[in-house]
């Protein structure tokens, strides 16, 4: 095994650049592997695991309560299908005048429950303790971390109730309430409605969940089930912005690893059919034929190791910042979210075995060769390989030297077709992110002024401990509007509403003033312009199973609104609506707006801007409005990156192809030189031997890249792109990337063609 390990790292020596090819783009495929498997498996599985946990609700069923029964509703425990059930609880909404902890003005759902344990969605307390008595309530707190102590005694004084005081904080995976308390605390708070959750045996589909509750309503009054949410809803928006991410992720690595199979097989080709004459000496000394191919394997697999190992490392630490992206806006509850310990494992192994994989099929080759086969072999082509072509071309006006270019690859296809291949990947990629680079760049500058500023301008509210303006709510308009440099004012107020039959809160943006920003941001109808209009993203509408021209009701403040789903816009909260001011008159009159954004005129200064409303009222915090967009950042950011690595990468297969090809033709270069071609006639023909092949790709791998680029436009989960933003591709960026593939072959060929025109021909003779 020692005489292997020598001969093996002898020739990892001798092969720096090969070796350097394998590293490379095994590090790239391993890094963009690992994300779209990290991506993949926090998808899913955190939220299961800590629902399981927890003997998470399949379904929170609320009932009205003048229709059915707490006996009527204990009975639906014993219908078929029911693995178990809790309930039922009393369910009150309740109405929250003011900001209180971290929740705007709205309703909130209180359940009372004697405690946090029980055979379904059993809570987990994570500071303080239960409500045991009345007075008392507990907090659901949704998101990652555990809330200081400093919030416990906090006093929740909401319309019609008595003062109730914070206990505790707990978390329910199920989103069963908003918060809890004792049962005997409910009668005080009159509630309306009766909770039951529900465990079914049948619950992985959407399907089942609805037939399993079918069954167990069958009994009960007509009318009686008023609201229904499934676990599998709350599960889709745990994961709607990782879903959004791992299309994209999932296509450059797949890209990458097809690369890396290309880049193996093309160099341990080359390795073999170049090193006959090394192998027969490995089989003169005493080498078996497997020790030959176990020198082979074990020169790819070094590289490939540590081409692996740095892509596990570099890919571990952009999974916590992507990860953390991805799920920056879902209620996590207990999920744990992180890079999950087996997957760095994994491709640690599965990548290495997969080049060795590769690599088994060209050095299998070496097996079958005798020792005096070997030597004699030599490095050259076999005769008549490719004659044909180059006799035929010989007979056309060519230069002498690009026809002598162009019938190279047809001496070795097998290595031409995986060098191709390669460029084909490159071009891809190029074609891909370019695509995406103006749908993204296109997304984010819908509805904004080319060259204008944006500031942001909010009010200071009693609640946060900031001076309040003194200036009313419509002087404050009137105020942006009147400063020099202002083009388009518009006023944004903030509601938290229920939205009948659905258990969880949600919450509406109502805009006033200048918004034909928001009409090029919508996909399908048009932008809610009226009283009793909304529009929505398309994640809401996904996750609530809503349309354009659905009706819905929201309730807020003991008011209702009656409003029509009019517009779907490009993405959107997945938990928010978006109306017009009008509407908010119906549900909570009076409310002032949270925020004002001001379109400045181009050229405008922002600055001067900014200290004159800070001036004009100390009530009032404006700052320049965001200047990018993080999913475009990241989209382009990311995708560029990696196509530049991809794009190098495939150069460098061309420059492995065309230094064996300089190699096993030094022969045939020594000839051609004595008999007078030049070194700027030796570069052109060497060019030109991939120049061809830069063609084919380009005309291949664009048609690829429009492909990979249209199926990810449309299928973005979170956002919905215009066929405007999808239609990107025109004469100059197709004429442009035609020349990817040309370009990506000369970049690989140039530095050996320029090394063989140096050889002179005495010296390549006298080597023979």
């Amino acid at each position: 095994m020692s005489a292997v390990w020598r001969a093996a790292r002898a020739a990892v020596r001798r092969r720096r650049i090969q070796t350097i090819v394998i590293a490379l783009v095994v590090l790239s495929s391993t890094t963009t592997i690992l994300l779209a498997l990290a991506l993949l498996a926090s998808a899913s599985a955190p939220f299961e695991r800590a629902h399981a946990r927890q003997h998470g609700a399949h379904a929170v069923a609320i009932f009205d309560a003048a229709k059915a029964t707490h006996a009527q509703l204990a009975q639906t425990v014993r219908r078929p299908g029911v693995q178990a059930a809790a309930g039922p609880f009393d369910q009150a909404v309740i109405d929250i005048p003011e900001d209180w902890l971290w929740r705007p003005p709205g309703p909130l759902t209180v359940v009372g429950r004697a405690d946090p344990a029980g055979p379904v969605d059993r809570l987990d307390l994570l500071t303080g303790r239960w409500a045991d008595k009345p007075g008392e309530i507990v907090v659901n707190w949704p998101i990652d971390g555990t809330p200081g102590a400093d919030l416990l005694g906090s006093k929740l004084h909401a319309t019609g109730i008595p003062a109730l005081t914070v206990v505790g904080f707990a978390v329910s995976m199920s989103r069963s309430a908003d918060a809890w308390v004792s049962p005997e605390q409910m009668s005080a708070l009159r509630p309306a409605s009766a909770q039951m959750l529900y465990r079914f045996t049948a619950s992985s589909t959407d399907r089942q969940l609805h037939t399993a509750l079918a069954t167990v309503t069958a009994q009960l009054p007509p009318g009686a089930l008023t609201t229904l949410q499934s676990y599998l809803s709350l599960k889709r928006a745990f994961s709607a912005k990782a879903d959004a991410y791992l299309p994209f992720m999932t296509v450059f690595g797949v890209i990458g690893l097809v690369v890396s199979v290309l880049i193996v097989a093309n160099v341990v080709s080359g390795a073999v059919v170049s090193g006959y004459r090394h192998i027969g000496v490995l089989k003169a000394l005493g080498f078996t034929p497997n020790q030959v191919v176990a020198v082979y394997l074990t020169m790819v697999c070094v590289p490939a190791v540590a081409g692996a190992v740095l892509g596990v490392l570099l890919g571990t630490l952009l999974s916590e910042p992507i990860l953390r992206v991805a799920f920056a806006s879902a209620e996590t509850g207990t999920a744990s979210i992180g890079l999950n310990p087996w997957l760095p494992g994994a491709c640690l192994l599965g990548m290495p075995v997969l080049v060795a994989l590769t690599a088994l099929i060209p050095a299998l080759r070496v097996h079958r060769l005798s020792a005096a086969r070997a030597i004699s072999a030599g490095s050259a082509p076999q005769t008549g390989r490719g004659l044909r072509v180059q006799h035929m071309l010989g007979g056309t006006r060519l230069p002498r030297a690009i026809s002598l270019g162009l019938g190279q690859p047809f001496a070795r296809p097998a290595r031409t077709v995986l060098t191709l291949m390669a460029i084909v990947c490159g071009v891809t990629t190029v074609t891909l992110t370019t695509g995406l680079t103006i749908t993204m760049d296109a997304y984010w500058k819908a509805g904004r002024t080319e060259g204008a500023a944006q500031i942001d301008v909010q009010t200071g509210t009693a609640a946060s401990d900031r001076p309040v303006p003194h200036l009313s709510d419509s002087q404050i308009e009137t105020l942006l509007r009147s400063l020099p440099g202002a083009d388009r004012v518009t006023a944004r107020a903030l509601l938290q509403v229920r939205i009948e039959g659905f258990t969880q809160l949600r919450f509406v943006n109502f805009y006033r003033g200048d918004t034909s920003a928001f009409s090029a941001q919508i996909v399908k109808g048009r932008w809610a312009s009226g009283p009793g209009e909304v529009t929505a993203g398309p994640a809401f509408l996904s996750q609530h199973g809503l349309t354009i021209g659905d009706q819905i009701t929201l309730h807020a403040g003991g008011k209702q609104a009656r409003v029509s789903i009019v517009g779907e816009l490009m993405d959107g909260n997945p938990r928010a609506l978006y109306s017009h001011w009008e509407t908010l008159a119906r549900l909570a009159p009076g409310t002032k707006a949270v925020d004002y954004t001001v379109q400045l005129t181009p050229g405008a200064d922002p600055q001067a801007f900014i200290r004159t409303v800070k001036a004009a009222d100390p009530g009032l915090y404006p700052a320049p409005g965001n200047s990018g967009s993080f999913a475009t950042t990241a989209v382009v950011g990311f995708s560029s990156l990696f196509t530049a690595l991809l794009t190098i990468v495939a150069a460098l297969g061309v420059f492995n192809t065309v230094l064996l090809a300089t190699r096993e033709r030094r022969r045939d270069l020594g000839t051609l030189k004595s008999i007078g071609m030049t070194p700027r006639q030796v570069v052109t023909m060497t060019v030109s031997s991939v120049a061809s092949l830069g063609v084919v790709g380009g005309l291949l791998g664009i048609p690829a890249g429009i492909v990979a680029h249209r199926l990810l436009v449309d299928n973005a989960v979170v956002v919905t792109f215009p066929e405007s933003m999808k239609d990107v591709w025109h004469m100059p960026q197709l004429a442009a990337l035609a020349l990817a593939g040309v370009a990506i072959a000369v970049l690989g060929a140039l530095v050996p063609a320029r090394s063989a025109a140096r050889m002179t021909a005495a010296k390549v003779l006298r080597s023979e």
